[in-house]
């Protein structure tokens, strides 16, 4: 079994709902969810003019590799009506695989840890409900330590 641990965020739609969903989704298709965090409203990152989102990580145990484990990811936003029409842009769904074991993986269509997570506040705060001294697998520093110096500042709020 493989642990990965994923964040699931949400923009449009009945945010709450969609979140439940894909949880229930992914522990359908992908593995068994053994931990959630709470919800947390953030601001929107990247392309900030449109509405805050719901964020929540989720702690999943699986035999998929990292590659299947992506294609539920993508298939679980599929079903929950997710458009790609805009980076960043807003969105029923998306669910990124922020770390999976202490894989490091680099290929056109997934980089493990995710690469972007140390400058993520909205990833970091649910991340460290769960997992706080969880190592990330490069840069050998704690979550709780990534949280303590990111440089994001924009607000990551409990729903």
């Amino acid at each position: 079994m493989h642990t990965a641990y994923l964040l699931l965020g949400s923009n449009l739609g009945d945010r709450t709902t969609i979140l439940h969903d894909a949880v229930a989704q992914l522990d359908a298709t992908a593995g068994t969810a053994q931990a959630t965090s709470g919800l947390y409203e953030t601001a929107a990152w990247g392309l900030e003019d449109q509405p805050p989102f719901l964020n929540q990580a989720v702690q999943l145990l699986t035999t998929l590799s990292p590659a299947e484990l992506l294609a539920a990811c993508l298939a679980t936003e599929q079903r929950a009506g997710r458009e790609r029409l805009v980076r960043w842009g807003a969105r029923t769904l998306d669910v990124d695989i922020l770390l999976y074991d202490a894989a490091i993986i680099d290929t056109p269509t997934l980089q493990l840890p995710h690469p972007r997570l140390p400058e993520r506040r909205f990833a970091l705060v649910p991340l460290a409900e769960l997992a706080p001294h969880l190592l990330h697998p490069v840069l050998h520093r704690t979550i709780t330590q990534l949280l303590a110096t990111c440089p994001d500042t924009l607000p990551v709020q409990p729903a």
